[in-house]
């Protein structure tokens, strides 16, 4: 994933580093775990949530409700946040080629397609919900467009968001004149495949369904386009200093953020299942702009980093080696392959022992990437893409 950490200053100077862009990232890796962890949890995985085999939670019961209130605050909310902040990523780093006066998007090209590589390697292996392939097209076409003129940007990030959002509310429609997407039946053969199967046989799996697993970026490719830009324009604004101003657009986030779009989640959440879109791809967009204004308005209370904020910024600066870790944990927790706690403790547990594995992993990778940056600059994976470049 590109460098969001560090801004690249208008001035001659070395370039200044952003505490709350490693704040943000860390707490983007560790938030779409908060939705990642109930696909690798439930009942066929993947797969079963795909194909809506796996329903989701009401407020009918306490467990329930707590699920329920875990996965609104989470769905579709940091995977947003982490889309915005790898088009903040990409800004910097054209500012960077900008002030060096190297060609753009030029060497940037190959880090894309090596992004697309590591994505295609860890949806074949891990998960199949991969974001890094999505990540790695789109960055391509932003690279491009950040060549063309102001204008043209806002013209193109405008139009692309005004189609994502037609396209959502006719999919809804759609979902809910077959009233309401409920859920289907799941294959034994794919639950089995998940509790007892082989990991050669899991991957079989993947390849036979790649383009039905991947779907959701070539669906949602114009809501990425937006925020990748959206990303460029924040960044550009100085959404992410510690000035005044960017105060000022912080707190213009956190109101229009948290005041439309968790209210849009959590009405589509008590609605049902048909608004399912609704809420993923709307309500968790504009509240992810909210979560910014949220996690820069507690970033500029802190006077010393304690244990949590060190473990975000740890994270944040790791950033792609924890969110393949976090992936290939649970699902060596997950699945059969491994503890395969997701058959022994299944519905009776849940959704507790869920949240403590989010919690577990969580801990573990606030507390290793802290450790691992004490000797080195930059995370296991961040240093293979680095000589897989310069190679």
């Amino acid at each position: 994933m590109p460098s969001s950490g560090t801004a690249v200053g208008s001035g001659p100077g070395s370039p200044a580093r952003l505490p709350l862009l490693d704040v943000l990232r860390g707490a983007a890796i560790l938030g779409t775990l908060m939705t990642n962890v109930w696909v690798f949890t439930a009942p066929g995985a993947e797969w079963g949530v795909l194909t809506g085999a796996v329903g989701t939670p009401v407020f009918d019961s306490v467990p329930h409700a707590v699920e329920a209130s875990f996965r609104l605050l989470a769905n579709g909310k940091f995977l947003a946040l982490l889309t915005i902040l790898f088009g903040v990523g990409l800004a910097i780093q054209y500012a960077s080629a900008e002030r060096r006066g190297k060609p753009w998007p030029g060497s940037y090209r190959p880090r894309a397609y090596f992004l697309f590589f590591e994505g295609t390697v860890h949806f074949v292996l891990i998960f199949a919900w991969d974001v890094l392939m999505g990540y790695a097209v789109t960055a391509l076409l932003v690279a491009w467009l950040l060549t063309r003129s102001l204008k043209a940007q806002n013209r193109v990030m405008w139009w692309l968001g005004g189609v994502h959002v037609t396209l959502m509310l006719l999919a809804t429609a759609v979902l809910a004149a077959e009233d309401g997407g409920g859920t289907t039946e799941l294959d034994d053969d794919v639950r089995e495949l998940y509790a007892s199967g082989s990991y050669g046989e899991q991957i079989l799996f993947r390849l036979e369904n790649a383009l039905a697993m991947r779907m959701e970026p070539i669906v949602t490719f114009p809501l990425l386009v937006f925020l990748f830009l959206l990303g460029v324009r924040l960044f550009r604004a100085g959404a992410f200093g510690t000035d005044d101003t960017a105060r000022r657009i912080r707190t213009r986030l956190l109101g229009w953020g948290l005041g439309l779009g968790l209210p849009i989640s959590i009405v589509s959440t008590a609605v049902g299942p048909e608004l399912v879109l609704v809420d993923r791809y709307i309500g968790g967009p504009l509240t992810a702009l909210g979560y910014i204004g949220l996690i820069g308005f507690i970033v500029d209370r802190v006077r010393r980093p304690g244990i949590l904020m060190t473990g975000l910024i740890s994270v944040g600066r790791t950033a792609l080696t924890g969110y393949v870790l976090q992936n290939l944990i649970c699902m060596l927790a997950a699945y059969g392959i491994g503890l395969g706690l997701a058959e022994t403790l299944g519905p009776d547990w849940s959704p507790w022992w869920v949240i403590a594995l989010w919690a577990v992993v969580c801990a573990f990778l606030m507390t290793g990437a802290t450790l691992w940056l004490r000797r080195f600059n930059t995370g296991p994976l961040e240093s293979v893409q680095r000589w897989a470049l310069r190679r």
